[in-house]
This record gives C-alpha cells, structure tokens and sequence, in this order.
C-alpha cells in the first residue's frame, strides 16, 4: 500500500501520510512504515515561488499493531499525550508504536520499534525535551489536573537510571577515599535530579549542581 501527501514541511508531510495509511488500515503498526521524501519544498520569498513537500509512504498489506494500541475507553490527555509523541517523533523522521499507560502518579508514554537512537539523543537530551514539550502542552490544556507525564522510548529510562545509580555510587565511593570533590559530566535536569535522589541519604556525600545550561553539572563532595 502507498499513498502521497504533502505538506509545508516534511514532517507534516510525513504525518499526514500516516493518518491516511491508518485510515485505509486500521490499526496499521506505525514502525512499519517506510518513507521516501520525493521533494523537501520550497517556501519562497513573500510566497512567491511556494512548493510543497512532498513524500511517498510505503506499508506492507496487514501491518497492524499487536496489541491495539488505543483503548476505547482511555481519557482525553492520555489520547492527546499519544498523538503528540506520535506527532513529534514522526516530525523528527522516526515513525514508532506508542503506549501509553495511565496510573495514579500520572501518564507515561513508550516508544517502540525500529531504530530509536534519534529519539532518545545524546545522554537522552532529544528524549527529555520531548517530555517538557508535551508535558507542557498537556498541562496548559488542563491546568486542574496536575498529573506527570514522562515519555521513554523501549526501556531506555530505567536503562538509564540504573546507569546513573552506579556512576553516583562509585563517583561518592571515589570522592570519599580520595577526599577530594567530583565533578559528573553535563547532564539534563532530569538526569542530575536522579543523581542528586540516589545519594541525598548517602552518609559519606553530599551533592549540589554548578554551570549554566546545557552544560550544568552534579558535583560529589565528601560531607
């Protein structure tokens, strides 16, 4: 199956293709799909010389997800917080499935299938700015229901933290023997908060955050 669509950029392009793939088959697994940008466009000057984007999007007959991913009964910002995944990791060239689990702390939404590493970037900079980007949306479209969202893509959350944990471990093991403070490299707000949680009981340590952002920093000193 193939269809054509265009748009003023190619992501736009790109997720309209989709919806229109998912309206000839429903429930079409998203990963699936392949895309050929036939032209990035052209946005002229004052709108003269405009032309649209263009792609291609390819799909296998009988892609669909297992399990659905949309339940029929999921509330208005759990559908609104998968569509914005969709939408940006669509936009930014990774087409994936999205769950979205909703309990009592808040709404967590994960990415899966194909080659996710431009989603996440580098020590999850990509990944984090899509949860404050959606986040912020969600919450600004219902102001009375504080809740969190979080956006992980196939585990790398947990594989993360875990990753963490053990740097922080070791960095206060280090900076307790020799004495001496430890600076961490760079990391998102996110990432020193976890630093900062796994050692605030540690008896040897204490932590605090120096530089300006994106190059703030945790730094390990002995109590």
């Amino acid at each position: 199956m193939e269809v054509e669509t265009t748009g003023e950029t190619v992501g736009e392009a790109k997720w309209l293709a989709l919806r229109e793939l998912e309206r000839l088959q429903p429930g079409l697994d998203k990963a699936a799909v392949e895309f050929q940008v036939v032209s990035e466009g052209q946005r002229g000057l004052l709108g003269v010389g405009y032309a649209p984007a263009r792609v291609l999007a390819r799909v296998e007959e009988g892609a669909v997800a297992s399990p659905p991913e949309a339940a029929a009964d999921e509330s208005d910002h759990v559908r609104r917080v998968r569509e914005l995944v969709e939408q940006i990791a669509l936009g930014i060239g990774v087409p994936c499935r999205v769950a979205v689990e909703e309990t009592d702390e808040g709404v967590t939404a994960t990415a899966s299938g194909g080659d996710l590493a431009l989603l996440i970037g580098k020590h999850g900079q990509t990944i984090d700015a899509i949860q404050y980007l959606v986040s912020s949306i969600v919450h600004r479209a219902w102001p009375e229901e504080r809740f969190a969202v979080v956006v992980d893509a196939s585990g790398y959350r947990e594989r993360r933290r875990a990753t963490l944990e053990t740097l922080a471990l070791r960095s206060a093991e280090r900076a307790i023997e020799s004495g001496e403070a430890v600076s961490l490299e760079p990391m998102s707000s996110v990432e020193r908060k976890l630093v900062h949680l796994c050692l605030q009981e540690h008896p040897g340590v204490e932590t605090s955050s120096e530089g300006a952002e994106p190059n703030r920093f945790v730094v390990i000193s002995p109590a």
